[in-house]
């Protein structure tokens, strides 16, 4: 299936470019999402015809992402858990507890689909360098400290 993206998407194009993806996915994903429309004739027309201004929003939300990217830049999270004698959590740390620990500690607005967590969950003590991808071309790297909370007796 043929498709023209709305927007810059990683690993398969920039704004404009007519790409072949397989038909479930652009069925399911992108064309329903809004990140692109099906390569007919006349959405080529439609398209060509409103270039000018997705191409002006796709600067400003470039620019609000390097914006946020200069924010979070070598950024340092501390976030304390419960855990073992031998540094292991009880429990784990997810996208959703990084986000959450982001937004409280610098005022800087994360979503959980922007935290990248290659290894999964992080489940011991220790400092982690993660990465925050705020758009397909602005990335970011933090660290997350995690120690141990204080036992309250």
């Amino acid at each position: 299936m043929d498709v023209i993206l709305l927007e810059k998407i990683h690993k398969l194009g920039d704004l404009g470019d007519k790409v072949r993806v397989k038909a479930g996915f652009g069925r399911n994903y992108l064309i329903p999402s809004g990140k692109a429309v099906s390569a007919t004739i006349e959405n080529i027309a439609k398209f060509e015809a409103r270039r000018a201004e997705l191409e002006k929003q796709h600067q400003e939300v470039l620019a609000l992402a390097n914006g946020r990217a200069e924010k979070l830049e070598d950024l340092n999270i501390l976030i304390s858990r419960r855990a073992g004698a031998e540094g292991k959590l009880y429990g784990s740390i997810g996208m959703v507890d990084i986000v959450e620990a982001v937004n409280e500690q610098t005022g800087v607005e994360l979503v959980k689909h922007e935290v990248r967590l290659p290894d999964g969950p992080i489940r011991n003590i220790g400092e982690y360098r993660l990465t925050i991808q705020l758009h397909a071309d602005v990335s970011s790297t933090i660290s997350v400290n995690v120690v141990p909370a204080e036992e309250e007796n």
